[in-house]
């Protein structure tokens, strides 16, 4: 019998400097993170998903890849793709407030999609707050396009979504794309699990 890792606390993390070109690790989801990603989702999101949820999410491994993102040992975001046939649906992005706009959203997109399209997507979709622009940029950035809008999606909040799509992403050209976001991007990246 194999013992359980201890549940220890995560390193808090710190507030990076301006100008820092931040060295990321790319690896899988655990159990293990789930108290610092529930404590991201409790900063970013009106409605986080429990811990629970995301003990069933990662408890589907064969149609679920999630990734976290640390920077100095401390789990600073996390993101998740849902595999639905051919197509890969992000679940969740959630980058630390103290962290956005460094490209650790972009890189935990970069591992999803990888993920993704080496298990057989050929698609890929998510839905965005239509306010939010600097998250449709982002997504953009990886050749997503508005679809579609589903009217108070976020209900809470009364706020439509955009509904956004990138088709044939298992062609040649795709991969291409990837490769130019990673090569835009400042510091370092270590994929623990490959990039």
């Amino acid at each position: 019998m194999i013992a359980a890792e201890p549940d220890r606390p995560a390193p808090e993390p710190h507030r990076p400097a301006a100008g820092t070109a931040p060295s990321v690790k790319i690896e899988r989801m655990r159990r293990r993170h789930l108290r610092a990603v529930h404590a991201i989702d409790r900063q970013v999101y009106a409605r986080p998903w429990s811990i629970a949820l995301y003990h069933q999410e990662l408890n589907q491994p064969q149609t679920r890849l999630y990734r976290v993102a640390r920077v100095d040992g401390a789990i600073v975001a996390y993101a998740g793709l849902m595999l639905v046939g051919r197509d890969g649906h992000v679940t969740s992005v959630a980058v630390d407030p103290r962290w956005q706009g460094h490209g650790i959203g972009a890189r935990l997109l970069l591992a999803l999609f990888r993920a993704g399209i080496a298990a057989g997507c050929d698609a890929l979709t998510l839905e965005v707050r239509a306010s939010n622009t600097r998250a449709q940029a982002l997504y953009r950035r990886f050749g997503l396009a508005p679809a579609g809008v589903r009217r108070n999606y976020y209900s809470t909040e009364g706020e439509d979504a955009l509904v956004m799509w990138a088709h044939d992403v298992d062609r040649p050209a795709y991969l291409a794309e990837l490769r130019a976001v990673e090569a835009g991007l400042p510091g370092s990246t270590e994929w623990a699990d490959g990039p």
